[in-house]
């Protein structure tokens, strides 16, 4: 039996393919079978392009339904698949490029020049809305491909997390991964045919390209389809859908509308939060504004999803729920043995939603992964008495803002490095809208011309925008412990009120 991802897609496909897959409001209607063909053009055009099974292909591009036909025509070719937040900037791609050495790059038109010179070894492709190079290529292509085989352990994607010492870690993910989690999801969540899902999450990352794009192709159902969040059009197009899934900063957002109301969301049977913490007045204030409880989740690029609060049972806010069926967690102390329920420990999981390990990292996937097979997530977190699981904080300082990972390091090595800084600390303060906000703390030269405007500049030439601390403090000294560790949990707590 063939296990590439897309060919337990195409077995869950409506029997007709006429049915509506994506609905792009203000435009066309794509469907299934649009997006089989489309895949398969896709598809033939990387294999003309030089792609063979085990290729890499990166992607950074806008949101447009055609970059989802790419994903699936990768999948489709047996390739592994590179998407990439479009927020990366030139010395990040140029990591990622060398690390991954990618066959093929896609990326927005107008930066085929700056991407080429990147990774000259690489065919470099545009596409958009618009069009591109690679819709041009595609176009005279066939519109069948026989889907590639694949073995369950064989790679389908790689996405690039943070890592603490500054050097992004390529999170390997197989066909077997992402079906299993799918397939869990899909059962866990309740999804079906009639159901039509709100999608205006980014495609770079596990929650939106993953979690809520599976559920709706394995379930044969459709998708409204926006290129981006906007709380005023999402508020318009709810009474249209059935689901919905977003970042805490979603939820925030159309709390802030007086025209989001009860009436709103009369058609839909679930929203879903995840990618940060929800806080409890969110959870609280949206259940009181809708009659709408929020379900939280838990996951990471390394794992998929791996709890959920259930779809019929309570919901507890704070909390992320039991773990999901086939996987398998625990919380020990720092003797490695299991902690009591409301003892915080290191979260640990094992399942074969767990990832392969990290790409040409082996001794970096061995220290992560304990001698019985239990990743090592780095998150702390505790058991409720009702076997859920709690969220308590990050072993490794790690930022989740707006939905997106934020290492501390990566921001510091860079100011660091700026004339007339002795160093500084970056941590994560309690945003309404974001969940958390990048807050740098810096220790300047006497007689430094140092601004906080000017920091920013600096480093929003240089790194993605949702990386960038939204303030910058200057002081004398940064608090230290007796071992000279910098304290980041007295900075949390003397600049966390704003």
């Amino acid at each position: 039996m063939n296990a590439n991802l897309y060919a337990l897609f195409e077995a869950h496909f409506p029997d007709s393919g006429e049915q509506p897959f994506l609905l792009l409001p203000g435009g066309p209607v794509i469907h299934y079978d649009e997006l089989a063909a489309a895949s398969a053009r896709i598809a033939n055009a990387l294999v003309a392009a030089g792609c063979r099974p085990g290729d890499r292909v990166a992607v950074q591009t806008d949101k447009h339904w055609e970059a989802l036909a790419l994903y699936l025509a990768s999948l489709r070719a047996g390739l592994v698949y590179l998407p990439l937040n479009t927020g990366y900037q030139r010395t990040e791609l140029a990591y990622f490029f060398a690390d991954a050495e990618p066959r093929v790059i896609v990326c927005r038109p107008g930066a085929e020049g700056a991407i080429a010179a990147l990774a000259p070894s690489a065919t470099v492709l545009t596409s958009s809305a618009e069009g591109g190079s690679l819709p041009d290529a595609a176009s005279g292509q066939d519109t069948s491909f026989a889907t590639v085989a694949r073995g369950p352990d064989d790679l389908a994607a790689i996405l690039y997390t943070s890592g603490t010492t500054g050097r992004s870690k390529g999170a390997m993910l197989t066909h077997r991964n992402l079906a299993s989690n799918a397939l869990t999801l899909v059962e866990e969540w309740g999804f079906t045919r009639g159901d039509v899902l709100l999608h205006a999450l980014p495609i770079y990352h596990v929650h939106g390209l993953f979690v809520a794009v599976h559920c709706a192709l394995l379930s044969g159902s459709r998708m409204l389809w926006l290129p981006k969040f906007d709380a005023a059009e999402v508020a318009a197009l709810l009474p249209h859908a059935t689901a919905m899934m977003g970042v805490p900063t979603f939820y925030t957002r159309l709390l802030a509308l007086p025209s989001f109301t009860r009436e709103s969301c009369r058609n839909v049977r679930l929203f879903v939060s995840g990618s940060a913490p929800l806080l409890a007045e969110t959870f609280a204030e949206f259940r009181e504004r809708t009659g709408h409880t929020i379900l939280e989740r838990y996951g990471m690029t390394e794992t998929g999803m791996n709890t959920s609060n259930p779809l019929h049972g309570a919901r507890l806010p704070g909390t992320v729920g039991p773990p999901l069926p086939g996987v398998s967690i625990r919380i020990v102390g720092e003797d490695g043995a299991p902690v009591p329920p409301g003892s915080v420990g290191a979260i640990e999981v094992k399942g074969p939603n767990v990832f392969a390990g990290y790409w040409r990292m082996p001794e970096k996937t061995r220290e992560e992964f304990t001698a019985d097979g239990y990743f090592r997530t780095g998150d702390m977190g505790e058991w409720t008495p009702e076997g859920y699981v709690r969220i308590v904080g990050r072993a490794k300082d790690l930022i989740i803002t707006g939905g997106l990972n934020v290492y501390p390091k990566e921001i510091e090595e860079r100011i660091d490095a700026m004339d007339g800084v002795i160093e500084s600390a970056v941590v994560g303060v309690p945003d309404p809208d974001f969940g958390e906000a990048v807050l740098a703390v810096v220790v300047a030269r006497p007689g430094h011309a140092l601004t906080e405007a000017g920091v920013v500049a600096a480093l929003k030439a240089d790194i993605a925008s949702f990386k960038v601390p939204k303030r910058v403090h200057f002081v004398a000294d940064l608090p230290r412990n007796a071992m000279g560790k910098v304290q980041k949990n007295v900075l949390r707590a003397e600049y966390g009120g704003g």
